[in-house]
């Protein structure tokens, strides 16, 4: 799915929803999550999965054409985690490609 298929979806889900005003939402809910990144916060959504920042030290790599070696910077790379409601509904055989999971009910 593409930014402009999720565009799609809200904006025929929601026909109140002008289709300028959903791509405007599903573009500042992404900024936002970017941002949030980029500062090395957290992003959790429920039944969905979490975003996080992984660091990875500076190590030494190899050239695997030439065998030389290469310094390779230490850097920041995002990293998702499914949820459980996520990864639940994925690994449905009969999962409709439609389906989209529910968060669990909390009716304790």
């Amino acid at each position: 799915m593409t930014r402009s298929d999720l565009v799609d979806a809200l904006a025929e889900r929601f026909s109140q929803l002008a289709h300028r005003d959903a791509e405007l939402a599903v573009r500042t809910m992404l900024d936002a999550m970017g941002d949030a990144l980029v500062k090395g916060h957290r992003i959790e959504i429920r039944g969905f999965g979490s975003f996080t920042v992984n660091h990875r030290p500076a190590r030494v790599g190899r050239n695997p054409r030439s065998g030389e070696r290469v310094d390779i910077p230490e850097k920041r790379v995002p990293h998702f985690k499914p949820g459980k409601g996520l990864r639940e509904a994925v690994d449905q055989p009969d999962a409709a490609a439609t389906t989209t999971p529910t968060p669990p009910s909390s009716d304790s």
